[in-house]
């Protein structure tokens, strides 16, 4: 089995990072702070601390409008 520990996180300038779970929950929590009068429609309606894991779970990406498209993908070091 392999654990879900490292993203890839591709900000719109397009210089990866690479980042641990806790790290990606804190840039996602950070950006979904300041969109929170733009969020996307199945995120309205949830605490942040939930947003965040919902993204994580169900998505790989999120338009920041002005900051642009936030990307992130689980990434496997090692077996």
């Amino acid at each position: 089995m392999y654990y879900e520990d490292t993203y890839v996180v591709l900000p719109p300038d397009m210089q990866e990072q690479f980042v641990t779970q806790p790290e990606l929950e804190q840039i996602l929590h950070d950006l979904l702070i300041d969109i929170q009068d733009a969020l996307p429609y199945d995120l309205q309606n949830l605490a942040i601390s939930e947003q965040v894991q919902r993204l994580i779970k169900t998505a790989c990406d999120l338009d920041c409008g002005d900051r642009g498209t936030w990307q992130w993908y689980v990434v496997r070091l090692d077996k």
